[in-house]
């Protein structure tokens, strides 16, 4: 009998499912863009990344009380990929990565001084072929605009190696902050901020129309003074129909242009939300949506953290102080009043870029492309709302590595909307819109012999219940350690920690050992840790090797 399990039959059924997948698009048909020249046929791509979005988006299963109808609608044409996560739960890592194709782990851009060890920094990304890169190489008009890299590092140099095929707008400031924009002087946190414990000017939670007035605080150093502030430079704030645009607002208004225009080439086309990032502060229409009175506070359990690794100083400390402190004020804050005000201005940041895209894709709608553009709408990273007593990201689990990733194909009709369970990652984005556009599979074949590291998503997209489909059965994301890394060098792979997500379980294993296995079917809240449970030691197990599969690979 035919052993369809082994390695040759394997491989050989993932290519003729591939084959399949182009064969089914082909016939869908790419409808051309209305002024192409019909020698170049490929579609465009539109990759619209939002920065700490997590799963509160309607038909996510998030907060349910979301508010998403641009995202929604997108999602009711697209393929839903539900189980997907981010290889790193932190900026700079995440988008070296998915940029790039390369794990985390390999390349070393885990999340080490994230602002200044960059991803060109790395020895195995320094000469990696970014998929800007590869797109530009390969006959598209590359436009990016936002945040695209964390910070926009090395954005300059990137640009410089597309030759001019496309056009870039650096508009990634997270702002508008309560600052008076002097580095020497300390940060402080909005007036409104009543916590009595000294947060900084990035934790505020404020509409904008409520203008900062800073009084002076002479024996700290701190003069008064009044007014937002965005890019070291004041913001002007008059009232809602009369002030300065924010910069997601920007970014919708150059996207919206570059859909406008008449290209030659088929376009690759990139816009960086920095919303729902911190600081908290939207315009007040976004603010006023949720009443804090009725708002439901996330899924909690006191003492959450009392079988799991984040109570051991040894494993967790740098991020202990990051990310649990913030909720730590805000819950013991007016009996958890500071929780509330801050979820409402996570909803109010969220429900704001879903505006925003909203004003992407109506413009897409009524564009010339618009039968011949394939969306991608993806996060960074997800975010604590008070799970495991946090409100940040960097985590190994659920909230923290789960990411809204949608997938719309041309020509795909409303209500046609399909839900993917395999657990999939960013890493596979790039081979993804590489079989897509048909490009060459391997960019960094004549440079530096780096495989991409992601699978390509064809079969899922074709077929979202497919058994087999080329990807493993994991989605892998790395957190990282308390080893202490020279710019220029490689972590060690084995002094970091690590979250495997299948289709039913999580299963963590810490730098020093400690495990953490949760069972999704009856625990989606990751409460109740089993790893000591003799009844899962085979799970466990399964996972363990799935896991460090992927870390030797």
């Amino acid at each position: 009998m035919l052993n369809l399990l082994s390695d040759n039959n394997i491989f050989n059924l993932k290519s003729i499912i591939s084959k399949i997948c182009l064969a089914t698009l082909a016939l869908i048909g790419f409808s051309f863009n209305e002024n192409s020249d019909e020698s170049d046929q490929r579609p465009n791509i539109l990759v619209i990344i939002c920065d700490d979005l997590n799963d509160s988006v309607e038909g996510m299963g998030g907060h349910p009380q979301a508010i998403t109808p641009n995202i929604d609608r997108l999602m009711s044409e697209a393929v839903i990929f539900q189980n997907a996560h981010c290889n790193a739960p932190l900026c700079g890592p995440s988008r070296a990565s998915l940029w790039t194709g390369i794990y985390p782990h390999k390349s070393g851009i885990i999340g080490y001084n994230q602002n200044k060890y960059t991803w060109r920094d790395s020895p195995v990304l320094k000469n990696a072929v970014t998929i800007f890169e590869h797109f530009s190489l390969n006959g598209y008009g590359v436009y990016t605009t936002g945040k695209i890299f964390h910070n926009n590092q090395h954005t300059a140099k990137l640009i410089q190696t597309l030759n001019g095929s496309g056009s870039f707008q650096n508009n990634s400031s997270f702002g508008p902050s309560p600052w008076n924009g002097l580095v020497e002087i300390p940060h402080v946190p909005h007036p409104s901020m009543k916590l009595p414990w000294g947060l900084n000017y990035f934790e505020t939670v404020a509409p904008l129309s409520d203008v900062p007035n800073v009084l002076p605080v002479p024996h700290k150093g701190i003069p008064g003074y009044s007014g937002w502030r965005l890019n070291g430079k004041p913001f002007y704030y008059n009232n809602k129909d009369d002030r300065d645009e924010m910069p997601d607002e920007i970014s919708a208004e150059w996207a919206i242009k570059q859909l406008q225009k008449e290209h030659e080439k088929p376009f690759f086309l990139t816009v960086g939300f920095v919303r729902p990032h911190c600081p908290w502060v939207v315009p007040d229409d976004f603010f006023n949506m949720f009443d804090p009175d009725t708002l439901v506070s996330p899924p909690y359990l006191l003492n959450d953290t009392k079988d799991c690794g984040l109570l051991s100083p040894d494993r967790y400390e740098m991020h202990d102080e990051w990310t649990n402190r913030f909720f730590r004020l805000n819950k013991a804050y007016d009996n958890g009043e500071g929780w509330k005000m801050w979820l409402r201005g996570y909803l109010a940041s969220v429900t704001f870029v879903d505006a925003q895209i909203g004003k992407i894709l109506d413009a897409l709608k009524t564009s010339i492309y618009k039968n011949n553009t394939i969306v991608v709408l993806i996060a960074d990273n997800g975010f604590h709302m008070g799970e495991k007593d946090l409100l940040r990201k960097n985590t190994v689990w659920e909230e923290s590595t789960r990411i809204p990733f949608i997938i719309k194909l041309p020509n795909n009709e409303a209500n046609s909307s399909k839900q993917c369970l395999h657990p999939v990652s960013l890493i596979d984005l790039y081979p993804t819109l590489i079989d897509l556009c048909e490009l060459p599979k391997e960019p960094n074949q004549n440079i530096n012999q780096k495989k991409l590291d992601g699978n390509s998503l064809l079969p899922l997209l074709d077929d979202p219940e497919i058994d087999i489909w080329g990807g493993p059965e994991i989605a892998l994301t790395v957190v990282t350690g308390m080893s202490d890394v020279k710019v220029g060098e490689l972590p060690p792979v084995n002094e970091q920690h690590y979250s495997a997500r299948s289709q039913e379980f999580r299963y963590i294993l810490w730098a020093d050992g400690f495990e953490e296995l949760y069972d999704h079917r009856k625990d989606p809240y990751e409460w109740y840790n089993l790893s000591d449970n003799p009844n899962y030691s085979q799970i466990k197990t399964r996972l363990n090797k799935q896991m460090k599969e992927l870390l030797l690979r």
